[in-house]
């Protein structure tokens, strides 16, 4: 079974890391089948997103540091893909790390009692650069204090200081976090989507969310069919030509 599940039902996205046994963790593979569930959601009929974790023990361990992602912010919603539509996140259990990550770029976080953050990156050497758009999520001190101290927040801390909208009894996650996106999905898109554009223009933003998704738009090119006409024409010494893609 796929790593990473997608399922579309009343115009509603179900994204789900599918690892239980291995507590969710962001191997490459998943950070890959992330990556093309984004696209997926951008590009398709679907208007909101929930983003969740098999089972209840762990939305995600983060990384796993015995297959890590080669480039992690593929699978980050907004960096991996270019998104206007909204996410909400449903979360049970440990969060750690990278799942951090996802958490804090998503729209509105569901989070059971017994949610708990952790970020240890600064203790296993590990940075990707995004976490430091925390700032703009969480009060300043309060964000300093969970990535440089490294100490595990409580869901009731998160909700305190506006990290998680709202918090539910264990196993509700999901269901809770439906009943959002079933609202989001019967208002007007364009609105919707404009709202979310509006919104992210507004919140300051750390230096990888600016430079990643350029990464992935060079990325694209060098990838192309354009790329790959250009260097042929030159070599057979002719007119390109281009297709836009």
């Amino acid at each position: 079974m796929s790593v990473v599940l997608y399922e579309s039902k009343d115009q509603i996205a179900t994204i789900t890391i599918n690892r239980p046994a291995k507590r969710n963790a962001i191997s490459e593979e998943v950070c890959l089948g992330l990556r093309d569930a984004w696209r997926r959601f951008a590009a398709g009929e679907d208007r909101v997103a929930i983003l969740t974790g098999a089972g209840d023990a762990a939305f995600s361990g983060g990384a796993d540091l015995l297959d890590p992602p080669k480039a992690f912010w593929q699978c980050v919603p907004g960096l991996g893909a270019e998104l206007d539509k909204p996410v909400i996140v449903a979360l049970s259990g440990w969060c750690v790390g990278g799942a951090v990550v996802l958490a804090m770029m998503a729209d509105i976080a569901v989070a059971t009692e017994s949610t708990k953050f952790l970020y240890p990156e600064a203790k296993v050497g590990i940075f990707g650069g995004v976490m430091a758009g925390l700032v703009s999520r969480m009060p300043h001190k309060v964000a300093m204090e969970f990535v440089l101290v490294g100490e595990e927040m409580s869901a009731r801390r998160a909700y305190e200081i506006g990290f998680v909208n709202r918090i539910v009894p264990a196993g509700e996650h999901f269901a809770a976090a439906r009943e959002y996106a079933a609202k989001i999905a019967s208002s007007a898109p364009l609105v919707i989507q404009t709202l979310k554009r509006f919104g992210l223009a507004t919140l300051p933003r750390g230096p990888a969310e600016h430079f990643y998704p350029d990464v992935g738009r060079l990325g694209a090119i060098a990838a192309s069919e354009d790329a790959k006409e250009g260097v042929a024409a030159f070599r057979e010494k002719r007119a390109p030509r281009f297709k836009g893609r």
